[in-house]
């Protein structure tokens, strides 16, 4: 696909890879809900595929969002949840392709609900899903996990797996109680299941750059986050609920807005970061 010409200069355009894989796993993780997780997770990778990068995307909430919104409805297919009780199955049996030609997904559904309580006698439990992605990692450049809003097992499991953590926060004060209960995880989950998981960055989302209120806590996070915010910020607007009933990406459902372009910004700064090949 044609890379976009970029508005913002603040980051340079990837190189072409002439190779793939093996794939950096990223957790998008906020055990909040209603925060832009799952739309960070459909558009930041459409956007990374814009230029040039094969990308998985887990679908890890039993909600099965980030698969609806991009047309696969998982009900009597293979899902995350059959892999993780059988690991007989081949991963790549479960893999759905995309309307995007290099954006691929490995669906939920609320099956994935009861997987916590199926697993909790498992031996090794925290380690199933980096036993799954392993076995896809080569074929990617980037997979990235959509954790649900909660801060169990399956989050464990996601963190467990990835190299490194994004937590999307909405640029709004109440959105911020909570965020040291998902530090503290990530603290913990390094001290022991995961030593080299990072925090690649908080990203502010749902900004409205017309409010005080938002304004304000753009700067609460700059104080707390520094360098770890992302530059990028993802205003709030309509055209997010529309892509989504489209089941589309902003990338392509409106692929000349600021929405689409900021995501855009997103996937550069990404790659300047040294969190994305």
């Amino acid at each position: 696909m044609a890379n976009k010409k970029s508005s913002d200069t603040r980051f340079a355009t990837p190189k072409p890879l002439s190779t793939h894989g093996p794939a950096r796993i990223i957790a998008m993780c906020n055990q909040k809900g209603g925060v832009g997780k799952t739309t960070t997770a459909i558009n930041m990778s459409a956007a990374l595929v814009e230029y040039g990068r094969k990308v998985l995307l887990v679908d890890y909430d039993p909600q099965g969002a980030l698969s609806a919104g991009l047309g696969i409805i998982a009900h009597d297919d293979l899902t995350i949840y059959d892999l993780m009780l059988d690991s007989s199955i081949d991963p790549k049996t479960a893999i759905k392709h995309t309307a995007i030609a290099g954006l691929d997904v490995i669906p939920a559904n609320i099956e994935l609900s009861a997987a916590e309580m199926k697993l909790v006698n498992e031996f090794s439990r925290e380690n199933i899903l980096a036993r799954i992605l392993k076995r896809v990692s080569a074929d990617y450049d980037l997979i990235v996990i959509d954790c649900q809003p909660s801060l169990g097992l399956l989050t464990v499991n996601a963190l467990t797996a990835a190299h490194g953590v994004i937590i999307p926060l909405a640029s709004e004060f109440f959105a911020l109680r909570g965020v040291a209960i998902l530090e503290d995880i990530v603290k913990k989950v390094q001290e022991t299941t995961n030593q080299t998981l990072v925090l690649d960055g908080v990203l502010a989302t749902m900004y409205d750059p017309r409010t005080l209120h938002s304004r304000e806590v753009l700067d609460r996070l700059r104080d707390h986050f520094g360098d770890k915010l992302f530059k990028s910020v993802i205003n709030r607007t309509v055209k997010f609920p529309d892509a989504t009933v489209a089941a589309e990406p902003i990338t392509s459902f409106a692929t000349d807005s600021d929405a689409a372009e900021a995501y855009r910004t997103v996937a550069r700064e990404l790659v300047a970061r040294g969190y994305a090949p």
